[in-house]
């Protein structure tokens, strides 16, 4: 069990990580690398960077806070997986290059070993809870 809860924290610490690191991207430092910003780059609407960015916060904050529910932490995970495969098919659909593509599909591999270890610890738990 001590190792199944490290191998969750750790690559739910690194999806953080990328999650933060995005919203502090595109909230900062739009600009870069792409000099018409990054979501007119990849032909996104405006507001679409607000809705994103809260979501991302709010997702952040789901994964990490323990007294989160179940249900809501696989809320989290579901729209972090759409969040990543939406940035791989945007990328891909600009014509930007490999690495573009397949860096938001190696976190999404990272996202689902998150979640399989999330099943694995929390499943054990709600299945005590439920037979006291």
């Amino acid at each position: 069990m001590k190792r199944d809860k490290i191998i969750y924290w750790t690559t739910t610490g690194i999806v953080c990580v990328v999650m933060v690191f995005s919203i502090v991207n595109f909230t900062f430092f739009d600009y870069y690398p792409y000099p018409e910003g990054a979501f007119n780059h990849l032909h996104l609407p405006a507001y679409f960077k607000t809705e994103l960015t809260i979501a991302k916060v709010l997702g952040v904050m789901a994964l990490l806070i323990p007294e989160i529910p179940y249900k809501i932490k696989e809320f989290a995970y579901f729209g972090f997986g759409i969040t990543l495969v939406s940035a791989s098919v945007a990328h891909f659909s600009v014509g930007d290059g490999f690495l573009f593509v397949m860096d938001p599909m190696i976190f999404l591999g990272v996202l689902v070993i998150s979640y399989r270890y999330f099943q694995r610890i929390y499943s054990g738990k709600i299945i005590a809870e439920l037979t006291r």
